[in-house]
């Protein structure tokens, strides 16, 4: 009975012995890869290379970033799950993961299901801005326009952008009406925006704070529950008559949902220590990032919280992507 226990034991041992190996030997098979989810010079490729090179040092092997955009992430996102999850392939994302599966019914993975989320990186407010020679020279006189049945137009990065949604978001419950006017990114939205063609823009911190601090774009509102340390004098949008709003950009890091338990618990760990780095901080604060960090299930919360919030909007609003 005893050698028969005995022989049992050392054969389940050696079935288990490939997978303890192979997951212990991780990362030092290959360089582990970020797939930044848009083109290169964004802040999804920002964040990713800022990440990228303490994450390295840690771990003590390469970590490459590849940019692969398309379909508001969705391209660099499906490319994640289709190679092995095996710890080697991150996806790093923007806001844009919390509205793709509500505006594209047909996408080929589902953004719950599929992913699970190392951490969130950060957030940032987005903000309303207009030219520096706009009529408009707070929040206050746009809200005013508005209900004195003015034309009043405002540009974001897409449809069914994160700004557009939040702008659909508040306008609905204030009983307002805005003419959304979608661009193809951030690039000839603030072309526009500094040459005056278009009267009001959102987009992250990030996007207006150059033409901000060059005195071409003026703040008028963000849409952070609080105020922008850079920005203090600038309002948050609550203040300005809709209590309660809130609806921030953001930026995770997620891996396929199959990835081994192990693994997103090391890299969680890992991302933790990166993001605690002071040059790091630096670094992302310097881009409007407002660094969140924390657990896995916290990240979840708030992604799956995302998805919901936003999916509502698109739903009763009827919201199509470009």
């Amino acid at each position: 009975m005893k050698s028969w226990m005995t022989r049992a034991a050392c054969a389940a041992l050696v079935t288990c012995m490939p997978l303890m190996s192979w997951a212990q030997a991780w990362p030092t098979k290959q360089p582990i890869k970020l797939v930044a989810v848009f083109p290169p010079g964004g802040s999804v490729d920002q964040v990713a290379r800022i990440l990228s090179g303490p994450l390295s040092q840690q771990l003590g092997q390469s970590v490459v970033v590849e940019n692969r955009g398309g379909a508001s992430g969705v391209i660099g996102t499906a490319g994640v799950l289709s190679a092995p999850a095996d710890g080697y392939t991150f996806a790093v994302v923007f806001d844009t993961h919390g509205v793709n599966q509500s505006l594209m019914p047909n996408m080929p993975y589902d953004s719950k299901r599929d992913l699970v989320p190392l951490v969130l990186v950060g957030t940032s407010a987005m903000m309303v801005t207009t030219h520096a020679a706009s009529e408009y020279k707070s929040f206050a006189d746009v809200i005013s326009a508005s209900k004195a049945k003015k034309n009043v137009a405002y540009g974001s990065i897409g449809n069914g952008s994160l700004g557009h949604l939040a702008m659909t978001l508040m306008t609905k419950n204030g009983g307002l009406e805005f003419n959304h006017v979608p661009f193809k990114g951030g690039g000839p939205l603030m072309n526009d925006a500094i040459a005056g063609h278009i009267p009001l823009t959102i987009g992250t911190v990030f996007l207006n704070k150059p033409h901000i601090d060059s005195k071409r774009l003026r703040p008028l509102a963000v849409t952070s529950s609080k105020r922008v340390a850079e920005f203090p004098d600038v309002p948050t949008i609550a203040e300005a008559g809709f209590p309660g709003f809130e609806a921030p950009a953001w930026w995770a890091m997620l891996a396929s949902a199959k990835t081994p338990p192990d693994i997103i618990k090391r890299m969680n760990e890992e991302l933790n220590k990166t993001l605690s780095n002071p040059e790091v901080s630096k670094r992302l604060e310097a881009q409007g990032i407002s660094i969140a960090g924390g657990s896995v299930e916290r990240a979840k919360t708030f992604i799956d919280g995302q998805i919901d919030t936003w999916a509502k909007v698109v739903r009763e609003n009827g919201i199509k992507p470009d």
